[in-house]
């Protein structure tokens, strides 16, 4: 296991259930929204102070694990 991803924890009492960053009640959703929309980690962490760089790479790395255990169906692209 990647030990990034100690850095995520899941609790049903916090946020939901929704997997957030250790100590935090930041969504791991949420970092990766931002991230997604061209925040950059230095403005991401301006942003929200209470985070690290290693807790940014610890929501990509669960993004990433989690792309290799479940499918999100984007439709296909038919060419004109």
């Amino acid at each position: 296991m990647n030990s990034l991803l100690e850095r995520i924890s899941i609790n049903p009492n916090v946020c939901f259930g929704k997997p957030c960053i250790r100590g935090t009640r930041i969504w791991v959703s949420l970092i990766l929204d931002f991230l997604a929309s061209g925040t950059n980690v230095e403005e991401l962490l301006k942003e929200y102070p209470q985070l690290t760089r290693e807790d940014v790479l610890a929501a990509i790395a669960y993004g990433a694990e989690m792309a290799r255990e479940r499918y999100v169906e984007i439709p296909i692209e038919v060419a004109a």
